[in-house]
């Protein structure tokens, strides 16, 4: 059950359409559902702003269609799972082709359902370094257009040729939030970094030479980042960048609830004496 569909029955319940046992009875939905092999937490999106998603690395596809199908039962319509091989797609897809299915093979990502109208205060952009950076930089884009976010691809604008990057300054400044995908030295994430006014979410992966120590290098480099607004995830950790990026799209301003946010409505003293030195 999802905030919107508590909201709905207490809404019923207020205007009179229906009554406290229903209203109730549709509340008593456990918050869970127990399968044996997973626990399915139904509330996740009512605690966090997003459904659960499965992982569906080292799960079986028996164990991916039974968490599928208990998410879609209780009124998921987007359902993501990120890491699932080919064969179990493939299998997936005929179970769930009434609902909709897609498979995206470069990050091994798929889609049960359809995806949401983008809600988010504005653009996510997923910039790139090399075509190598794809699956991981794919697996971040698709998983905020899963959650409700307007997401620009920059594809293939690492530093080794850097007026590809600038080419693409108008998107990068109007940007919500950037997510920079790179490996080798991962210099990306600091450039970005030091032109735009939005934070910047760095994402090592594994693509390198010996030395890079499978994005161990790149990681280092972006955690030591001079740029200021810089954080950075676990390396090839697409999906963790692109979850992040939407619950920052999604911010709202609390300043009306909280009394401590509350503007000043008079002038302070040093303020009055800079307008009469003035």
């Amino acid at each position: 059950m999802t905030a919107e569909d508590i909201r709905s029955v207490l809404e019923e319940l207020a205007a009179g359409n229906t009554t406290v046992d229903a209203a109730l009875l549709a509340l008593r939905k456990e918050p869970f559902s127990d399968l044996g092999y997973a626990k399915v937490d139904h509330h996740r999106e009512m605690r966090q702003g997003a459904a659960e998603v499965i992982y569906g690395a080292s799960k079986t596809y028996e164990q991916i269609k039974g968490i599928s199908q208990s998410l879609l039962d209780n009124g998921q319509i987007c359902i993501l799972i990120t890491r699932v091989s080919a064969e179990s797609a493939a299998l997936l897809a005929a179970d769930f082709a009434e609902v909709g299915f897609t498979y995206h093979e470069i990050p091994q990502l798929a889609i049960v359902g359809t995806l949401p109208k983008p809600t988010g205060n504005g653009t996510i952009v997923v910039a790139a370094a090399g075509t190598s950076d794809l699956a991981v930089s794919e697996e971040a884009a698709l998983t905020a257009e899963a959650l409700g976010n307007k997401v620009v691809r920059l594809y293939d604008v690492g530093v080794s040729g850097i007026h590809r990057l600038l080419a693409h300054l108008d998107e990068l400044m109007e940007a919500q939030v950037v997510i920079a995908v790179a490996g080798m030295e991962g210099a990306l994430a600091s450039v970005i970094g030091g032109m735009v006014s939005c934070p910047v979410l760095a994402v090592p992966t594994s693509v390198g030479y010996g030395a890079s120590f499978g994005g161990v290098a790149a990681l280092l480099a972006m955690l030591n980042s001079c740029a200021s607004g810089v954080s950075v995830v676990n390396i090839d950790n697409g999906f963790g960048a692109g979850f992040q990026a939407h619950l920052i799209n999604h911010l709202q301003a609390k300043n009306q609830t909280s009394p401590n946010a509350k503007r000043r409505t008079t002038t302070r003293p040093y303020d009055r004496d800079r307008q009469l030195s003035t």
